[in-house]
């Protein structure tokens, strides 16, 4: 799934599959302004969950749940995308548009 991922836009720098509490990544290695292999592992095993957790509890509450997140950092977007056994995160270019990366990574997951 992590090459199909890279295979949607070379704005992709960076992917992450969080299954079954078993983390798998595969980053570019030509990013600039790219976070550290360790920093990105403790985002995807603590950060991106607790982030999910808490946004899912308020958009339960009365906004019609969550889809997913978007983060803008100074030097990339961060797609996290919450599933039933865990999430898929995916690092994206500054210059792309993530929500558009981030659609055709909803849509392979749907099939």
């Amino acid at each position: 799934m992590i090459d199909k991922i890279f295979a949607i836009s070379d704005d992709v720098r960076y992917v992450a599959i969080y299954r079954n509490d078993q983390l798998e990544s595969k980053s570019k290695g030509n990013a600039q302004g790219a976070s550290s292999s360790e920093s990105d592992r403790y985002e995807e095993l603590l950060l991106n969950p607790t982030l999910i957790k808490a946004a899912s509890q308020r958009g339960n509450i009365d906004c019609g749940g969550l889809d997913y997140l978007l983060i803008r950092y100074g030097n990339f977007f961060q797609f996290v995308l919450p599933v039933s056994w865990g999430h898929v995160s995916v690092c994206i270019e500054k210059k792309a548009d993530p929500i558009a990366i981030g659609m055709k990574v909803i849509s392979l997951l749907e099939n």
